[in-house]
């Protein structure tokens, strides 16, 4: 008998577990760095962990434990987590280098003319490998942990 029922879905419970985890992982972590309590790391992208890549590792393996390595929904799973992943350490990672040129562009004219920034762009949009690796690493322990827990 299937399910309709949203807490019925382990694979994605277990997805946004790791999620969960990564987004408010951040504010402490960051805190350990800079001494500074940083809250809107709740709802900003970037930094350690990555959350997208605790979020699509979490699907992927718990997909994978649930369904089998060898099911079309770990198939499909872990060629998303290849694309996530590739993303947010390729191309968003470049973007969030070209804000901050950017920002230092608008600073350097402002600083010497009438321009002045009044909104930077953020800096912080993608993640180093560090950051996406801490990421996998969170999302392939918090599914293990949630199957084991579920099974």
């Amino acid at each position: 008998m299937v399910s309709n029922s949203f807490l019925d879905n382990d694979i994605l419970i277990c997805a946004l577990i790791a999620w969960i985890i990564a987004q408010v992982g951040k504010v402490p972590i960051e805190y350990l760095q800079t001494k500074k309590l940083n809250w809107v790391l709740l709802l900003r992208p970037g930094g350690m962990p990555s959350s997208h890549s605790a979020l699509i590792t979490g699907l992927a393996h718990s997909s994978g434990l649930f369904y089998g390595f060898g099911s079309p929904y770990f198939g499909i799973s872990f060629v998303m987590a290849m694309i996530v992943i590739y993303d947010a350490t390729g191309i968003r990672r470049q973007a969030g280098k070209h804000a901050e040129i950017i920002n230092k562009i608008i600073n350097d004219l402002a600083s010497g003319h009438p321009l002045k920034n009044d909104e930077e762009l953020w800096e912080v949009l993608g993640h180093t490998p560090r950051e996406a690796i801490a990421g996998m690493i969170l999302g392939i322990i918090t599914a293990h942990i949630y199957w084991l827990i579920a099974r």
